[in-house]
């Protein structure tokens, strides 16, 4: 089963749109295996971005991601590192196309809603910035084999 990492960032819950993002990778079959609200201290912010240190957005994307609360979730399910990129949409808001995340809920060029690991390998190194192993929970919900037939994997 393939998990994600996806955060919340501070737009998104100072706007309120927890529960309406949460519901989109809800809806589509995804089943969330950790979630927790937090502050992201600078120091846990410099390991998640670490390889955009020396970019130009750099410091921006260190203030905004401390700026205040987020919500971090591990969520899991057959694709699910493709399915949430694919339902976040593009980077920023006004590229993003309408029915993702971004582009229904965002047009900022700074203030993107939503970070989403981009691959099994980062994946692997985000999710246990934020959780323990023994944090994440494996379950099947009911509708798992509507959402993911065996015939799909």
């Amino acid at each position: 089963m393939e998990r994600t990492l996806i955060i919340l960032k501070p737009d998104a819950v100072q706007r309120r749109l927890i529960g309406r993002i949460i519901q989109r990778f809800e809806d589509k079959g995804l089943t969330i295996a950790g979630m927790r609200l937090m502050r992201i201290s600078r120091e846990l912010a410099q390991k998640l971005y670490s390889a955009h240190e020396g970019k130009p957005f750099y410091p921006r994307l260190m203030e905004y991601i401390t700026s205040g609360p987020v919500v971090v979730t591990v969520l899991q399910g057959n694709r699910c590192i493709e399915i949430a990129r694919a339902l976040m949409g593009k980077t920023f808001g006004y590229e993003a196309a309408a029915g993702t995340i971004r582009g229904d809920f965002g047009a900022s060029g700074s203030f993107n809603l939503v970070h989403g690991s981009d691959s099994a390998e980062s994946s692997s190194t985000e999710i246990p910035l934020f959780f323990t192993e023994q944090e994440l929970l494996e379950y099947s919900p009911a509708s798992v084999d509507w959402v993911f037939p065996k015939v799909d994997s």
